[in-house]
């Protein structure tokens, strides 16, 4: 695939900010001076000095429910070049997961992420797996160097609502 219908997908795509439920986002082994919403929430996640840290390990494990289904087409992950995340795992309408059973459950993707991906290179994710999604939790396994803390400067979902697709549109756009 050509880069110019890679961007031009990418272009069809919203930032998913706005569809996620607050209400029941959780976090676990987030460090509470540096909590989930300085790295996806809009104005906190373009600061540099605010990212969302874990604590006790390097990993963390998000919930993030979402106000309507969504289509999720790709994951932005910006970290540090040593405490940014390698092995994330990606996992759909599962509620209630902890460290305990994430293993218990197969992922919808396993990304690895390079360093241009922790620079704010969009992956690309198996667009067919993440069709009906109500829910995603994610779960950062470990980081680039394996140390205790990994850090997460912005996260940015990007995708379409189911709600949106206009059926009849995307006909006349085949008529032409």
């Amino acid at each position: 695939m050509s880069t110019e219908s890679t961007s031009a997908i990418v272009r069809n795509q919203v930032d998913l900010l706005d569809f996620i439920d607050w209400t029941g986002v959780e976090c676990l082994n987030q460090n509470t001076s540096h909590p989930f919403p300085n790295a996806v929430k809009q104005g906190y996640r373009e600061d540099e000095g605010l990212n969302l840290e874990s604590d006790a390990d390097e990993q963390l494990l998000i919930y993030i429910p979402f106000t309507q289904v969504i289509k999720l087409h790709s994951i932005v992950i910006k970290g540090p070049e040593e405490e940014g995340p390698q092995t994330v795992k990606l996992y759909t309408n599962k509620e209630h997961m902890g460290f305990s059973n994430v293993s218990d459950f197969p992922p919808s993707d396993t990304l690895v992420l390079s360093p241009e991906n922790l620079k704010g290179k969009p992956v690309i994710l198996k667009y067919v797996k993440f069709q009906n999604v109500r829910s995603l939790t994610i779960f950062i396994e470990d980081n680039q160097s394996g140390s205790d803390i990994t850090k997460v400067q912005k996260m940015i979902l990007q995708g379409t609502t189911v709600e949106t697709t206009d059926m009849k549109g995307l006909k006349k756009i085949e008529d032409h």
